[in-house]
């Protein structure tokens, strides 16, 4: 077979494509000043222009079920997430039953729906709805909910502001893997997820797996499954041996997988370090609609580590 040459790799293209976003680019601006990063926001960056690689979140620093009770507002959530709370640091996830109710759950399905049907929202070759907050407005208030931003705040002890929304409709059968080789942030440990079932979850429509205490690992990055980065281009590793090096630690630490058999409306939040994935599909048949928040923490630098990218952020 002919080798193609991939162009994603070049940086100068990605450089480009910040130019013309520079807008979307200007949250950085003062995140770079205060941790005295002298780059310009177009430019490509990743943990190696970084000084450290170590979480500075207090819930990765100390442990959730010392530090919690005594934090400014703990109080006032109710006996259920108080009790998960205590033990994030442990888990590295918490999991919240009808969070959200139907008339929430079906608003979303009527938007993406409507997206989907006036073509305003196309799938990505692996059949995932992007920024559906970008162009919904029921959307991006469920991703504002006060209960809910209250909450991830609480766990970054930062305010968070949401970055994107993936919607499914189909389970992904994603591999394993954390979300901060994707979305990543310095200093680390400031981004958080939240999955949301629009449907109840089977074993046979592909629920969602994790492997609890996984977030305390040390975090994967570029420099630990990748090489050959140079100035110009992206390193000659791809995001399937990425994927190899996970699923070779998952191995390694002997973790025990757990199955999210969610019901419509329930919710699950995760460390931005904690391995997760979609298990096989088994009946193609079936549904799984569901919808991820990824929110940063606000006063953070935001990219995105295994494509050296600086987050865009609308």
């Amino acid at each position: 077979m002919e080798n193609r040459i991939n162009i994603k790799k070049y940086k100068f293209l990605h450089w480009i494509y910040n130019l013309i976003h520079y807008k979307s680019l200007s949250h950085n601006k003062a995140a770079y000043k205060k941790y005295a990063i002298h780059r310009p926001v177009i430019a490509s960056i990743s943990s190696r222009n970084f000084p450290d690689k170590e979480s500075k979140a207090w819930l990765d620093r100390g442990h959730s079920r010392e530090l919690v009770p005594h934090k400014a507002g703990f109080s006032n959530f109710p006996d259920v997430i108080q009790q998960q709370l205590l033990t994030w640091s442990d888990k590295g996830y918490m999991i919240l039953e009808s969070f959200f109710d139907e008339t929430d759950t079906d608003s979303i399905l009527g938007e993406i729906g409507q997206l989907v049907r006036r073509n305003k929202l196309r799938p990505t070759p692996d059949n995932k709805l992007m920024f559906a907050n970008r162009l919904s407005a029921p959307i991006r208030e469920i991703t504002y909910d006060q209960r809910l931003t209250d909450l991830l705040s609480f766990l970054l002890d930062k305010e968070v502001v949401p970055f994107q929304t993936i919607n499914f409709t189909k389970g992904s059968g994603q591999r394993a893997h954390s979300d901060s080789i994707h979305m990543t942030t310095y200093p680390l440990g400031y981004l958080i997820a939240v999955w949301i079932a629009l449907e109840d979850t089977n074993p046979d429509n592909g629920p969602l797996f994790y492997y609890p205490g996984s977030h305390r690992l040390p975090y994967l990055l570029n420099s630990d499954f990748n090489e050959g980065t140079t100035l110009l281009t992206l390193g000659k590793k791809d995001y399937g041996d990425y994927e190899d090096r996970i699923e070779d630690l998952i191995r390694e630490k002997e973790w025990k997988k757990e199955i999210f058999l969610a019901k419509k409306g329930d919710i699950l939040i995760w460390h931005a370090n904690l391995i997760h994935g979609g298990l096989p599909v088994k009946d193609p048949g079936l549904t799984r609609k569901s919808m991820v928040i990824h929110y940063y923490a606000k006063d953070v630098i935001k990219y995105h580590e295994i494509t050296e990218r600086p987050s865009l952020l609308k």
